[in-house]
Formats: structure tokens, C-alpha cells, sequence
């Protein structure tokens, strides 16, 4: 799910049968998981920080007051719903994608029902730096790992191969949209919205090599 914008790999624009063949699967498997299991652990504490949520999370946070529907669920989603926009623009997931669907809703939902909110206003500045920093690292490895780029991610990528327009300008112009339309869902907007934008691209591109699997 994430919505750091990397160079997509030549791996990463192969299908999912090609991923898995480039081997290293003993690492590479447990890694891609594990990074979207943090990924989604994340997402909750920025949530239960209070003080902002990443630019998609905004959206997310204001659609699920008004459906019943957990955020981890409408992470899902609002996942599925960005595939399906992968198909004009022919961009193919890997397991990696799908599994990004779905496991971090689940990671998400399954954290926030054991984490509680804070009321000191230093332990939400905590879970809220902790929060982004926890996810630089979790994009570092799901993405490391070589299968298959998030569904936003792909989006991302996808617009800007297609309209020629660079990848910072169409990241721009996408999460501005979707903080606009949670915004006037009624979603969460803080400095902790700023902290992300500011940090998770320097962050992920920090750690990216310590975790990238080279394949032969």
C-alpha cells in the first residue's frame, strides 16, 4: 500500500510467475511479508497518535465514517479499487501487489484492536514519529524484496509512464486529490500528514538498499 514512488525495477514489471522464478524465495517471501505486516502496524499507530495520517490513510479515515466499515477494510478496498485502474494503464501486479491488498488492512485492523489511544500528548508524538519511521522501513522491505509493487505504488507509476509526466508530479497531484476527498469525507489531516510526505520518500530510499535482494 505504500505511497513512496520508486524506479520500478525490470522485475517489477514482470508478472508474478517471472518474480517468483527469479528465486531467493527463502528470503525474499518471509521478507515481503513481514515488511507488509509492519506496514499495516504503521498505519495504526498514526492512528491511534492522532495527529495526522499519511495522505491515502486521510481518504481511508474519512470513507469509514461513513460506511460500516473498519479502516483496515477500507484499506482493502480502496486497494482493489486502485487495481482495477491498473487496467487501462496495463500494468501487471505480482504477488507483492495482491498480497499488499490485503495484508495490510489486516495487520492494520489486527493492531488497532490491541493498541489503545494515548492521552498524553508525548506518547502520540511518539506513535506518530514511530509510526513513519516503522513505515520507511516496511516499504524498504516489501519492496526489497522484488514482488510486485503496491497497488498505489503501480498507480503512481502507471499514470506517469502513460501521460509522460514525471513521478514526483503525478505522486503530487494523486495525494493531493485524495487528502482533498477524505478532508471532505471527514478524515485525519495533522502534522503528523506532513511528517509522512516529508520523511517516508528520505526514509525508504535510505533503507532501500539494506533490504533489496539481488537476484542473478
Amino acid at each position: 500500500m505504500s505511497s513512496t514512488v520508486h524506479a520500478p525495477t525490470p522485475l517489477a514489471q514482470l508478472g508474478p510467475i517471472a518474480q517468483l522464478r527469479a528465486g531467493r524465495l527463502a528470503r525474499r517471501l518471509p521478507q515481503l511479508y513481514v515488511g507488509l505486516f509492519l506496514y499495516g502496524v504503521s498505519l495504526a499507530m498514526m492512528v491511534r497518535g492522532a495527529l495526522g495520517l499519511a495522505p491515502w490513510d486521510v481518504l481511508h479515515s474519512g470513507f469509514v465514517r461513513h460506511v460500516p466499515m473498519t479502516l483496515g477494510q477500507a484499506v482493502i478496498l480502496f486497494s482493489f479499487v486502485v487495481l482495477v485502474l491498473w487496467i487501462p494503464l496495463k500494468e501487471v501486479p505480482g504477488l507483492g501487489t495482491i498480497s499488499n491488498a490485503i495484508v495490510v488492512g489486516l495487520s492494520a485492523d489486527a493492531t488497532l484492536a490491541v493498541l489503545s489511544a494515548p492521552d498524553a500528548l508525548w506518547v502520540r508524538i511518539v506513535l506518530m514519529l514511530g509510526g513513519v519511521l516503522l513505515c520507511g522501513l516496511a516499504s524498504a522491505l516489501y519492496i526489497g524484496a522484488q514482488l510486485g509493487r503496491g497497488p498505489r505504488d503501480g498507480l503512481m507509476t502507471g499514470l506517469s509512464r502513460r501521460t509522460g509526466l514525471s513521478l514526483r508530479l503525478v505522486r503530487t497531484g494523486l495525494e493531493v486529490a485524495v487528502v482533498v476527498i477524505g478532508l471532505l469525507l471527514g478524515g485525519v489531516l495533522g502534522i503528523g500528514t506532513v511528517v509522512y510526505a516529508l520523511a517516508i520518500g528520505p526514509l525508504t530510499q535510505l533503507m532501500l538498499p539494506w533490504f533489496t535482494v539481488e537476484l542473478e
